[in-house]
């Protein structure tokens, strides 16, 4: 198994022992399998679970110690590939009906993280997206006119208003509403005991080894059980070859984040709004509920996490460079650092729906920056195909998706991996 990531991680630091989970022995059946217990997997197997769909979930480690642990916890609904670009990618039409269905996404996730029991440090945010550069003013503004004039909620903001209420002053940006942010290993945590309650069987420990066609379903093998089902999901997270199948051709690349040590008080960080930019590898920042800033970025397309804290700590050092030039008045300290992959596809959207290949074998890949809404997309959209129900967005992210959009091969990402 190859390392997801290499560092000292936040959530799992500061968050009560996950539940332990028995591994699979013997026979079972269900209606559903799913393969991965982490942000995705979870995600489907809650709402399954919670429709009264016999649902098994199953995670090769623990629950949430994957990709999820690394997850910095932003939900927003606008993505990596702008909706001004994406409709001259599909169309204005189809664009404006996937950025639909994130922000349908983005609400229900924010709906169902109040709706837990316990409390996974949820909180609604607005977000602001600004120019890196003066270059970027001109492609921001289509973006804001788009989204204007199809309904969604945004607002454009000079320079002024921006340096009126932040320490920074950047040329323009576009502020949305009703994004949010998260616990994501807490969030996991909950959501997974909670679709226990309602029915849900999840083995942890219990590895697939392989995967077989039978008459009305799918045989799956694991060391030392085996799971007779309807469907599978492939909720593999940046583990795409597990998957099998020739429709993912992903591309693996890493990333950074750091957390600083809690301060006294973010009053210059107006209403704590979610951060991001328009640069490509693009930096973006957040805090948490206990006072600390979280900043993420200066991506690079080497699947493989560093592997040293001294190579580590070269690339942290720049992100916390990055920090204070936003935030110059705070004295900040670094408390935790990481790397971890993360993975996307070539039209930046995700991989959602059947294989076309093989009957019953669904993939639930939410690749890109919005890995959480994706994958509360993906169970929907699972829920729907068992239903009957017809979904809209299912031709956008299937699988089988036009072959010319599929990324090519890139040496970098295989060599370094």
């Amino acid at each position: 198994m190859r390392p997801l990531h290499f560092g000292s991680l936040f959530w799992p630091a500061n968050n009560p022992s996950m539940p332990i989970y028995p591994s699979l022995n013997g026979r079972t059946d269900c209606q559903v399998a799913i393969v991965g217990g982490g942000m995705t997997g979870t995600i489907i197997g809650y709402v399954l679970a919670r429709s009264g769909i016999s649902t098994i979930l199953i995670e090769q480690d623990r629950v949430a110690s994957g990709s999820t642990s690394a997850n910095t916890g932003l939900i927003q609904y606008s993505n990596d590939i702008m909706l001004s670009e994406l409709a001259g990618q599909i169309g204005e039409p189809d664009a404006v009906m996937f950025y639909r269905a994130c922000k349908n996404a983005v609400e229900k996730l924010c709906d169902v993280a109040e709706g837990l029991p316990q409390d996974v440090h949820f909180r609604r945010r607005s977000s602001l997206y600004y120019a890196s550069t003066p270059n970027d003013v001109a492609p921001l503004r289509r973006e804001y006119e788009m989204l204007h004039r199809h309904g969604f909620d945004a607002e454009w903001w000079d320079a002024d208003r921006i340096a009126s209420v932040f320490p920074f002053r950047r040329e323009a940006a576009i502020v949305t509403q009703g994004d949010g942010e998260i616990d994501p290993y807490r969030f996991v945590s909950e959501l997974a005991r909670d679709g226990v309650q309602h029915g849900l069987r999840i083995h942890e420990h219990t590895t697939l080894k392989s995967v077989e066609g039978e008459k009305g379903g799918i045989v799956c093998r694991t060391e030392r059980g085996e799971i007779h089902a309807e469907r599978i999901v492939y909720a593999v997270g940046y583990s795409p070859e597990s998957a099998g199948g020739r429709c993912v051709r992903a591309l693996l690349n890493r990333s950074y984040v750091i957390v600083t040590k809690p301060l006294p008080s973010l009053a210059e960080w107006h209403q704590r709004w979610l951060l991001w930019e328009t640069a490509r590898p693009y930096l973006y920042l957040r805090t948490t509920t206990d006072g600390r800033m979280i900043a993420g970025g200066r991506d690079e397309p080497v699947r493989q996490p560093v592997q040293t804290d001294r190579e580590l700590g070269n690339y942290t050092a720049q992100l916390m460079n990055d920090l204070r030039e936003l935030f110059p008045t705070y004295d900040v300290e670094l408390a935790y650092e990481w790397c971890a992959t993360f993975g996307e596809s070539a039209d930046q959207l995700p991989w959602l729906g059947e294989d076309p290949d093989r009957s019953g074998q669904y993939y639930a890949l939410g690749y890109g920056g919005n890995g959480t809404v994706y994958s509360q997309m993906a169970a929907q959209l699972l829920l729907d195909d068992i239903l009957g129900i017809d979904n809209s967005i299912a031709r956008i992210v299937s699988p089988g998706r036009t072959p010319s959009q599929q990324l090519p091969e890139r040496t970098t990402a295989v060599t370094n991996g």
